[in-house]
C-alpha cells in the first residue's frame, strides 16, 4: 500500500451486459492525498463509470481499489462515511426548499441538531443562497441548483470528494463561485476527484489529470507537464484533441 496515496486503482475492469467492449478496460492509477485530480475524456470514454465504481454505486467486473487504505469490496460502509459525491444529474427534490433538501442529506450523513443547522446556514451563505433558502428548488436557476447540489455533497466535510461535471450548464458567475470554494475545500485537506468537459477549467483547477478514452487511461500527469510534453500544444484542450482526435462523440 502506498501511504501517500488516498486512492489506488489496479487493473479495473467494468463490462456491461450486451456491450461489445468493457466500459472500463484494465485501468490503473493512483491519486495522492490532497490532490485535485481530473479524470477527463470524450463522451462514453469511461469517466462516469470509473467514478461510479469508486463511489460504490456498482461493483467492478474485475480489479482492485483501495480508498484511504480500505478495500472497496470489503469496507464500503466505512468508505462511504469519508466520501462526498456530487453527481452530474441533480440529486435534489424539486418540491422541497433548499434548506429542506440539505437537512435531508445532512441526516443521511449522520448530522443533526445545531451542528447540521449551522453547517447548512454557513454553506448557504457562502454560496449566496441565504435569501433563497426557503424557496422550492423547482424555482431555482440552473446555477443555483448546481450550488445546492454541491453543498449536499460537502455538508459532512468529506475526506474525499467526487465531482462529476459540477459546473455543467451554469453561468460564468456560478462556475467561478463553485471553483473558488472547491479550491478552498481542497486547501483544508479534502482530496478532489473531478470530471469535466471544460478543458480550460480543468487546466487551471487540477493539480493532476488523467485522460481516458475507450475505457483506457492514455496519459497522466500535471496539466503543465502534459502541455510541455506534447509538441505544438499550447493548452490542455489541444493536448486532449491531439490524443483523442477531433471526431464527434455521441
Amino acid at each position: 500500500m502506498n501511504t501517500d496515496a488516498i486512492i489506488e486503482i489496479k487493473n479495473l475492469v467494468k463490462s456491461f451486459k450486451g456491450s461489445s467492449s468493457p466500459a472500463v478496460n484494465d485501468v490503473s492509477f493512483t491519486i495522492s492525498r490532497n490532490e485535485i485530480f481530473g479524470l477527463l475524456g470524450p463522451n462514453g470514454a469511461g469517466k462516469t463509470t470509473t467514478i461510479s465504481i469508486l463511489c460504490g454505486l456498482f461493483p467492478p467486473t474485475r480489479g482492485h481499489v483501495l480508498i484511504d487504505g480500505k478495500d472497496l469490496n470489503g469496507d464500503l460502509d466505512t468508505i462511504k462515511q469519508i466520501v462526498g459525491v456530487v453527481p452530474q444529474d441533480l440529486a435534489l427534490y424539486p418540491t422541497l426548499t433548499a434548506r429542506e433538501n440539505l437537512s435531508f442529506y445532512g441526516h443521511m450523513y449522520g448530522l443533526s441538531g445545531k451542528t447540521l443547522k449551522d453547517k447548512i446556514s454557513m454553506w448557504l451563505d457562502n454560496f449566496g443562497l441565504t435569501e433563497a433558502a426557503n424557496r422550492r428548488v423547482s424555482t431555482f436557476s440552473g446555477g443555483m441548483k448546481r450550488r445546492v447540489n454541491l453543498i449536499a455533497g460537502i455538508l459532512h466535510s468529506p475526506k474525499i470528494l467526487f465531482l462529476d461535471e459540477p459546473t455543467v450548464g451554469v453561468d460564468v458567475q456560478s462556475r467561478n463561485v463553485i471553483i473558488e470554494y472547491l479550491k478552498q475545500l481542497n486547501q483544508t485537506g479534502t482530496t478532489i476527484i473531478y470530471t469535466s468537459h471544460h478543458m480550460d477549467e480543468a487546466e487551471h483547477f487540477c493539480t493532476q489529470v488523467a485522460i481516458i478514452d475507450h475505457g483506457k487511461i492514455i496519459i497522466e500527469g500535471s496539466p503543465k507537464k502534459l502541455i510541455s510534453d506534447n509538441a505544438g500544444c499550447e493548452n490542455l484542450e489541444s493536448v486532449f484533441l491531439k490524443l483523442t482526435n477531433r471526431a464527434l462523440r455521441d
